[in-house]
């Protein structure tokens, strides 16, 4: 069961497991683009294994198609000044929602995947994942003085849109922070690999093997 809200000053996509909660929840933080379809079909993937899965709405309705960066980073730029502290304000909504039993992970792709990070540097999170997380070095300092959730990283070897060794220095913070961590790297994977709806990215046996992996960390930690 899918449904449009509001937590906290944002609209978006809730898509609920069957059966009755309370649950554990996951918020799914959509690519550039906007929230569209393919965001929204991941968190009802989510809600199919069991968790209550929000997609905020962080360009409050705006929509980039699908190939038109130039449009998609105008929207970036407009949003992404007061996403993270809309993001947790909407995480204390979602926390106090009635379906959900108070255990939140968050995973985000591309623009949404540094905004995953960031929201961990906020809120408690209990999970945090990101996917091939675009400008992500811009909160190593925060991530530095304020991370403490267990963290999961998916990224591609052919991804031109992460500076070079940026992944290496993300892995070397998580150590010095010192949380759990795993910080996977694909081969022969560009960025938005698990982008399932386009072909020209999307590589099957790594995504594939990102899913199973994301269902086996969020279900250590939120299970």
């Amino acid at each position: 069961m899918s449904e449009s809200i509001q937590l906290g000053n944002v609209n978006g996509y809730l898509a609920k497991p069957e059966g009755s909660g309370p649950f554990p929840a996951v918020i799914v933080i959509q690519e550039w683009w906007g929230l569209d379809a393919q965001t929204k079909s991941i968190a009802d993937r989510f809600a199919k294994e069991g968790y209550l899965a929000f997609a905020p709405d962080v360009y409050h309705g705006e929509l980039a198609q699908l190939g038109d960066g130039d449009t998609a980073m105008k929207l970036v730029q407009k949003y992404a000044p007061n996403a993270p502290a809309e993001l947790t304000t909407m995480f204390d909504a979602l926390k106090a929602h009635p379906n959900c039993n108070g255990k939140i992970g968050s995973v985000g792709f591309c623009f949404g995947g540094r905004m995953s990070l960031a929201l961990s540097t906020t809120r408690p999170l209990d999970a945090v994942c990101t996917f091939y997380g675009g400008g992500m070095q811009t909160i190593f300092d925060q991530l530095r003085a304020n991370l403490k959730a267990p963290v999961l990283g998916f990224f591609g070897d052919a991804d031109v849109s992460i500076p070079a060794g940026t992944v290496e220095e993300f892995d070397k913070l998580l150590d010095d922070v010192g949380v759990e961590h795993e910080v996977i790297m694909y081969p022969n994977s560009g960025h938005a690999f698990f982008r399932d709806s386009d072909p020209s990215v999307y590589i099957p046996e790594a995504s594939k093997d990102a899913w199973e992996r994301v269902k086996k960390f969020f279900g250590k930690y939120l299970g």
